[in-house]
């Protein structure tokens, strides 16, 4: 008996030894890992490492859920809380107000702000969000309308589809006494500038804004109405708006459930255009410098990471959470992995519908947020003709790449990014005239460009 228990007891002090030395190898081997990751990124004095970030339920949030999932904050020694916004109004008020400390943003809030539509405040930009990712989409009734004067290819709707095709159905509607009325997000989003692009490039008036009137319906010919994205596809269904600009997956969710048709997606409206941005007050900038460089190193690196391909089903499967976008991983894989799909079984190759990282997606060019102005001016949310010196020192106030190519710097001293990932710019971008209706526009000349159009203000 006794024998028995001193083997039993050998073989229990065995054990733990054996545990305590793996123990003791794995501690080991985490210590020189950490050292390893500790000496690759560089960390700041943090003013401010403890931060809540806002966005609303969009797949071009991407950017923030990938810096918190990847680790690439805590890399920074930042704690950040992410906290879903109601709508876009919400996010502004709670940037403005310092409930949050920064969001993803419309990248028309910053500027309206500084320029006088709206609520004004000092608001700057960092980090462009991404490149692209909105599409037009109308209800089954008026794509019924459509596809019968559209031209086909192998039985299929050529793409791009023209405003112009939408012509017939408004008249149509309005012979019937049917206001005709679609909707976007925000009065100062990109999806409302890009739905009057589309549609007065087709010929089709979508109203003024003035002074006094900030409706944006004077002279319209389809009325353009706020709802907020999540809510787009149930708006739709039920008939009170008859098409909408939105972002992802909110398209594809009206394909999912059969309710309505994408006709173009903004790429095809503007190639490459700039769309979200993220944004911070310009006196939380000023009080945490260090803590707003490490938020833009830590949403670069995020950037880059989304645009690997290998990584996107990961990304989707990441932002199908309720906690994120909270979509079917069906749905955003429809348009976050290189495809997109317009009528049920139309799905297209769209390699670049969501562009993060490539051509320079996360640099705040001046160029980019000028353009946002002469669209403000062309509707008349700027009320009064300005000179374009005025432009170029408004967008200076918002748009900040100097925090940016900071950031950009350590991360290539880190070896994090690349010397060819950092822009050899004054901040502006070559001229392009890579719009739906052919016409040419250069950043440093923002009057041409309004002259240019044959809808909406001239001066």
């Amino acid at each position: 008996m006794k024998k028995l228990i001193f083997k039993i007891s050998l073989l229990a002090i065995t054990a733990v030894s054996v545990m305590s030395c793996k123990k003791d190898a794995k501690k080991e081997g985490s210590t020189e890992a950490d050292t390893t990751t500790a000496s690759k990124t560089e960390k700041l004095a943090l003013e401010k490492p403890q931060v809540t970030l806002g966005f609303i339920k969009l797949t071009d949030m991407a950017p923030l859920a990938i810096a918190k999932e990847k680790g690439f904050f805590e890399d920074e020694g930042l704690f950040v809380t992410l906290e879903a916004q109601s709508n876009w109004k919400n996010v502004l008020d709670r940037v403005i107000d310092e409930q949050i400390d920064g969001s993803h943003m419309l990248a028309g809030q910053p500027i309206a702000a500084a320029v006088g539509f709206g609520r004004q405040a000092k608001l700057v930009t960092t980090f462009s969000m991404d490149l692209n990712g909105n599409a037009i989409t109308v209800s089954n009734d008026v794509w019924s309308k459509m596809k019968p004067s559209l031209p086909l290819k192998d039985g299929k709707p050529v793409h791009p589809i023209s405003a112009s095709a939408l012509l017939p159905v408004i008249k149509e509607y309005k012979n019937a006494n049917k206001p005709f009325k679609m909707g976007m997000v925000f009065p100062v989003s990109t999806h409302n500038y890009q739905l009057r692009y589309w549609l007065a490039a087709g010929g089709i008036n979508p109203g003024m804004y003035t002074k006094d009137n900030v409706q944006g319906m004077i002279n319209a010919e389809a009325l353009l109405s706020v709802t907020p994205p999540p809510q787009m596809p149930a708006t739709l269904e039920a008939g009170t708006i008859n098409g909408y600009c939105v972002g992802e997956p909110w398209n594809q969710q009206a394909v999912a459930k059969g309710i309505g048709v994408p006709v173009i997606t903004s790429n095809d409206i503007w190639k490459n255009h700039p769309e979200k941005v993220f944004v911070m007050t310009k006196a939380f900038v000023e009080k945490n410098p260090n803590t707003a460089i490490a938020i833009t190193k830590a949403l670069i690196r995020a950037g880059k990471w989304l645009d690997d391909p290998k990584n996107r089903a990961e990304a989707v499967k990441i932002l199908s959470s309720p906690a994120y976008v909270g979509a079917d991983e069906v749905v955003l894989g429809n348009s976050m992995t290189g495809t997109f799909e317009y009528e049920k079984g139309d799905k297209r190759d769209e390699p670049n519908f969501n562009v993060f990282f490539n051509n320079n997606a996360t640099y705040p060019f001046y160029s980019d947020g000028i353009w946002y102005m002469t669209q403000m001016r062309r509707w008349g949310q700027i009320t009064e003709a300005q000179p374009a010196e005025w432009y170029a020192s408004k967008i200076k106030e918002v748009y900040k790449p100097e925090i940016w190519t900071k950031a950009a710097e350590l991360l290539v001293k880190e070896g994090n990014l690349d010397q060819a990932d950092i822009p050899t710019t004054d901040g502006y971008k070559p001229a392009t005239t890579e719009f739906i209706d052919g016409l040419s526009y250069d950043g440093k000349k923002p009057l041409e460009y309004i002259k240019s159009m044959k809808i909406g203000n001239k001066n």
